[in-house]
């Protein structure tokens, strides 16, 4: 916890960023490495009845809310890590970076919740 979710990149990409990217956001959030997941979903865009070869990241940080500074940091943070790594294959590249809230009674682990 927390959970990062990322389509759009090629698991080779995220592989090189994913040390560094967590050594900052432990920082950031000030909880221990080990709590970190990261999840690369397969994604295959579409647009006007063909495969679309432009990648567009979408990061999904599933977290427990740690007030609107640390995420903007964390967003910032995120954005720059892809930015880095795809730097130079587009030259405009958006990023696009979500953030969804667990409820700490909705979240359990071996059978307990964390509220």
């Amino acid at each position: 916890m927390p959970h990062i979710r990322i389509s759009g990149m090629e698991r080779q990409q995220v592989m090189h960023m994913s040390e560094a990217l967590v050594d900052q956001l432990a920082e950031v959030v000030g909880c221990p490495r080990d709590h970190f997941t990261i999840e690369l979903l397969p994604t295959e865009f579409i647009f006007d009845d063909k495969m679309d070869a432009n990648r567009y990241p979408f990061i999904d940080v599933q977290w427990f809310e740690r007030g609107q500074q640390i995420q903007d940091r964390v967003a910032e943070i995120i954005t720059d890590a892809v930015r880095n790594r795809l730097r130079g294959e587009e030259k405009e590249l958006d990023v696009c970076v979500r953030f969804y809230p667990l409820d700490p009674f909705k979240y359990y682990e071996n059978g307990n919740h964390f509220g």
